[in-house]
């Protein structure tokens, strides 16, 4: 009887996402629950990425944790979850000839989590050694990143950072894990994704097992709407540190799939592809100055790039932020190489890129797109990230078509519809927060020495470099102790 009502539900599951690879002797799975950060109840943030990690990373009814990775090891194969802002995704992989032994640890991972204590315990623990350690003291370019985010979406579902608060963390209890994963972790709220040489009998197995969930599918939340920015403002966490990280943003009202968004890629290419030392970016403040390791600019949200080459996938946003990544930088020169960021995307929004910029980028963006899903995997994720943006022609695809498509014209228009330097918000993980504030709101010349000799070109645009304005009201910059964040 149980099996007949499987079944049953089974066929009410949302239509799967398959990428059939006869040749790859790998199977992918991952498993889309529509949950994520923003649905952590107030005064619970980090529920959504705790209970995902409560599926992924501890004990079911049938193993202990210490058991699922005795049996994994030797698989050489794994399972796993990642909690975003608007979705979880459980990951899987393992080869055909291990799919017998590997299956049911997956299943029984979504479907009969354990929720011991021991484990909620361990897990809040790293969680929170996370934000207060490794966060706050260890990674001053992502937590510049972080309070950039959580400044510009306060109020909003987006608002906080998705593994919590050191309050909120506290405040979980098994009980409130229990009860989000039975209210979001429901067959009307899943979708397969399944890639590979995955044998047909696979995908029934799948939607069989996954149709003994409860039924359920709780009401999407409507995108965002964040306070709009008004003026320049800085947020200066004050720390220790030996250097200064900058992250600038503000948001804009494209997404990927809209011909405007393609158009923007070509320009923000341009200015600072991510790890990438042809953008305008990387070449005037580290390539001609040597004032840090790199400096990128995004249009999507782009998590943890500092450990990537390629855009991730599994991380979609239905608002997203331009965005600059000033990696740090010596104190003294935190004030100029602000300053050089902020003219670049002026000069580029007042001029546009020329006809050769834009060939030259278009013909780039054309082939590097390639290597953005170089395995089944990724390329699963990507089609799964499709489908949450509705687009019924592959991102991908529709990437390199425009490139081909896009005119100069269209793209320097994109460009001055949603790029601008009026309203941004500026975050800087820094020491001596004060001299900073005071600097950026007198609005002085910043100017920079050097220790070897620069070009002629270099030392004159210098000085344009120095006083560009910015017109920050000292008012509009407050300053946050690193003990106070994420609190």
């Amino acid at each position: 009887m149980l099996a007949a009502v499987s079944v049953l539900h089974a066929a009410s599951l949302p239509a799967p996402i398959l990428l059939p690879v006869a040749n790859d002797p790998t199977i992918s799975f991952r498993l889309w629950f529509k949950v994520g950060a923003q649905n952590d109840p107030a005064g619970k943030e980090g529920l959504a990425a705790l209970t995902a990690s409560m599926l992924t990373e501890a004990a079911t009814r049938t193993r202990g944790y210490d058991a699922i990775l005795d049996q994994l090891f030797p698989l050489a194969s794994s399972y796993a979850a990642s909690s975003s802002m608007e979705m979880t995704v459980i990951t899987g992989r393992t080869h055909q000839d291990n799919l017998a032994d590997f299956y049911p640890l997956l299943r029984d991972a979504v479907l009969a989590p354990a929720f011991k204590q021991e484990d909620l315990d361990r897990l809040k623990s790293r969680t929170l050694n996370f934000i207060e350690n490794q966060l706050r003291f260890a990674s001053d370019e992502e937590l510049g990143k972080a309070v950039l985010y959580g400044e510009v979406f306060a109020g909003t579902p987006y608002g906080h950072l998705g593994a919590g608060t050191v309050a909120s963390l506290k405040s979980i209890t098994l009980d409130d894990v229990k009860a989000f994963y039975a209210a979001h972790f429901t067959r009307d709220n899943v979708v397969i994704g399944l890639g590979g040489g995955y044998p047909p009998t696979l995908l029934e197995k799948l939607r069989a097992d996954l149709g003994r969930l409860p039924a359920g599918a709780p009401a999407r939340l409507p995108p965002p709407q964040p306070k709009p920015l008004s003026g320049v403002t800085a947020t200066l966490v004050e720390k220790q540190t030996a250097s200064t990280a900058i992250s600038v943003g503000f948001p804009i009202g494209v997404v990927r799939g809209e011909r405007e968004w393609y158009a923007l890629a070509i320009a923000n290419s341009w200015l600072g592809e991510h790890r990438n030392q042809s953008g305008r970016l990387f070449q005037v403040i580290r390539e001609q100055r040597g004032l840090n390791y790199g400096d990128y600019s995004y249009i999507e949200h782009y998590p943890n790039g500092g450990m990537l080459m390629t855009p991730p996938q599994n991380v979609p946003r239905r608002r997203h932020l331009f965005e600059l990544w000033i990696r740090p930088v010596p104190h003294e020169a935190r004030h100029f190489a602000l300053r050089a960021a902020l003219r670049e995307v002026d000069l580029l929004i007042k001029h546009g890129l020329t006809a050769a910029q834009f060939e030259e980028r278009r013909e780039f963006l054309k082939k590097y797109v390639l290597h953005y899903a170089a395995t089944t995997s990724e390329r699963l994720g990507y089609a799964i990230d499709d489908a949450f943006y509705g687009l019924t022609e592959p991102h991908l695809d529709r990437y390199r078509r425009l490139m081909d498509e896009l005119t100069l014209a269209e793209v320097n228009a994109a460009i001055r519809k949603h790029w601008q330097l009026a309203n941004l918000k500026i975050v800087a993980v820094t020491q001596d927060a004060a001299a900073f504030a005071d600097a950026l709101a007198s609005d002085a010349p910043s100017p920079i020495t050097y220790t070897s000799t620069k070009p002629a070109a270099v030392t004159t645009e210098d000085k344009a470099i120095a006083t560009f304005p910015l017109k920050i009201r000292r008012e509009a910059v407050k300053i946050v102790p690193v003990t106070e964040v994420f609190r």
